[in-house]
């Protein structure tokens, strides 16, 4: 999928993506726990993939800045309304893709990245601007469903889905497939993990520092 096609879909769905209720809470909460631990106050972070703003409104009060980004102006535009009707002055939400250039290099302490790296037309390209925009030391952090992880049956309904509009082009690989790709963009793994309440859970929790 095109970063154009892409818009056009989520700008598309943005209303009903905003309503819906997030499946596994308990497993979110658990993210964002950890996450929160690996930030700190005096950072400046960004996130990429951020759809209608909320993770990126819960993790703001934990760092010094945080820049949020999405292929979807109709995305950000109702992620700027929550932003506005929650008073939250150290977030700044921008329409862009993950692939495009997203300032000067190497000023970010942290870039995160949930539920996106499985959408986007190019991962390489997404991971070497994470690098660049990470400062020497800066933390890769991401959760990412890996579709080669679930049950079958899902993988082959997709193309359906796809064709009748309901699903955006994926890219189906393994957790292993996603840590060789970072370390070939030269990240360490730091640590890896799953916070889902199910037996299994396909997204896998990786953070990678920028050595």
């Amino acid at each position: 999928m095109t970063v154009a096609a892409a818009t056009r879909f989520w700008d598309r769905i943005a209303e009903r993506y905003a309503a819906d209720p997030i499946t596994d809470m308990a497993g979110y909460e658990r993210t964002l726990a950890r996450t929160v631990a690996l930030l700190k106050a005096t950072d400046s972070a960004v996130e990429i993939g951020c759809g209608t703003g909320t993770t990126a409104l819960r993790l703001a009060p934990a760092v010094a800045r945080i820049i949020a980004t999405d292929v979807s102006p109709a995305m950000i535009a109702i992620a700027r309304q929550k932003a506005a009707a929650q008073d939250c002055p150290n977030i700044t939400f921008a329409a862009r893709a993950a692939e495009e250039p997203g300032g000067p290099a190497g000023t970010h302490d942290a870039v995160l990245a949930f539920n996106v790296l499985h959408l986007v037309a190019d991962r390489a390209a997404v991971l070497a601007e994470v690098y660049r925009l990470l400062k020497p030391g800066g933390l890769f952090i991401s959760k990412t469903p890996c579709l080669k992880e679930m049950n079958p049956l899902i993988r082959l309904a997709l193309p359906v889905m796809q064709l009748i509009g309901k699903a955006p082009p994926v890219d189906v690989f393994a957790a292993t497939d996603l840590e060789a790709a970072l370390v070939v963009a030269g990240f360490t793994l730091v640590e890896r993990d799953r916070h889902g309440s199910g037996r299994r859970d396909p997204r896998i929790f990786l953070v990678a520092r920028r050595d």
